[in-house]
């Protein structure tokens, strides 16, 4: 004769375990042992055995007398569990989509429509000042022929016999614990409820057609590579007049000639000469609003950071500017005339020739100055 386990120990669960407790326990070995979920050899009969002591423990009355005489106390039903109080639907419902009216949205309620997504490429001065852009959206809109309804005009549509108009049917299963009802989208209607008998002509039968329209989308000044803009409404259409998705517009920027941008702030790499980093210099330095005059102070050495404030791009959420990093580099001149080689030979002679080590690299002092 095979011993019965006890129930508490099935569970996992103390003596004085609280209903809370037993339910909670019962869920998560029920989830683990199921067999379409576990594939172990003994899972079914584990799975069996935990809904047993489940269903003596759940029951006020039963488990009172499990507690007083053990299994010889709820033995007087040949053994076979009550099931008539217990509540499957939200575990079973993970398994295979079971599913009642309650827990289950209608197929014909409203629904939102999906979003689309496009993306715009600008020039870095398009990104930092704003621009106008059209673009072409091909999305769904509703049926200039049928007005949506998907029925050739002069015809309509009638009520679908198999779900009465509800878009959905309810389907029973017979399983090791009974009867189980599912409910899935009506085979005929395709859960729309209704069924046309003369689709229309134009959309055969959807409601909708596919249609490509030019829209033009404001870009702000300050935009970055890889931004988004949301444009409400602007997307597929809403099924059974539910809201229309939205459109996001992923911003591109091409790179320029000559400026890199961090955050708000533009990078400029200038290359000057050895008489003008020695003895100082004024000179027109490009910025992105045209030329500006930058002053070289004697003795600038390679690696030296000049600002230029306001000279950056502006913020999207505000009309303050960043700044423009001037970033210097020494050009050391390749082919000399004769005069500038004897110019220079000159000048070597009274420098000397002695060298130093340098304490930091010009990428140290770099990242220093960029902030990191």
């Amino acid at each position: 004769m095979t011993t019965q386990r006890d129930y508490y120990e099935i569970l996992g669960v103390s003596r004085n375990a609280s209903p809370d407790e037993l339910k909670s326990a019962f869920r998560t070995l029920a989830r683990k042992y199921h067999p379409d979920v576990n594939k172990e050899p003994d899972a079914e009969e584990r799975f069996k055995e935990i809904n047993e002591a489940y269903a003596v423990l759940s029951d006020p009355t039963k488990r009172q007398a499990y507690d007083q005489y053990g299994h010889a106390g709820v033995n007087n039903t040949g053994g076979v569990p009550d099931w008539s109080n217990m509540d499957f639907a939200d575990i079973f419902g993970e398994f295979f989509g079971f599913a009642t009216g309650a827990s289950r949205q209608r197929q014909n309620a409203p629904r939102r429509g999906a979003d689309l997504s496009y993306t715009v490429t600008l020039t870095f001065e398009e990104a930092i000042f704003g621009v106008e852009k059209e673009i072409e959206i091909t999305r769904d809109e509703v049926c200039s022929t049928c007005k949506g309804k998907g029925a050739e005009p002069g015809t309509s549509v009638t009520r679908c016999a198999t779900c009465n108009g509800r878009g959905e049917v309810r389907q029973v299963h017979q399983t090791f614990l009974g009867s189980m009802v599912q409910v899935v989208t009506c085979p005929t209607c395709n859960g729309r409820g209704e069924v046309i008998s003369t689709p229309c002509h134009t959309c055969h039968g959807r409601g909708l057609e596919r249609k490509t329209s030019k829209k033009t989308v404001s870009i702000p000044a300050g935009v970055d590579n890889g931004n988004q803009m949301r444009l409400a409404g602007e997307g597929q259409p809403g099924v059974n007049n539910g809201p229309n998705g939205n459109l996001y517009v992923e911003i591109r920027v091409k790179e320029h000639q000559f400026f890199r941008r961090k955050g708000n702030d533009l990078l400029l790499d200038l290359n000057i000469n050895v008489a003008q980093a020695t003895l100082g210099a004024e000179i027109n330095v490009p910025t992105i609003d045209g030329s500006a005059k930058l002053a070289i102070p004697a003795g600038t050495q390679p690696g030296k950071v000049f600002t230029l404030r306001g000279k950056g791009s502006p913020s999207v959420r505000s009309s303050t500017r960043g700044d423009e990093l001037v970033i210097i580099n020494v050009e050391v001149p390749k082919n000399l005339s004769a005069d500038q080689r004897k110019l220079f030979e000159q000048l070597a002679a009274t420098l000397g020739t002695e060298v130093r080590p340098q304490e930091k690299s010009f990428l140290d002092i770099l990242k220093e100055v960029l902030g990191g």
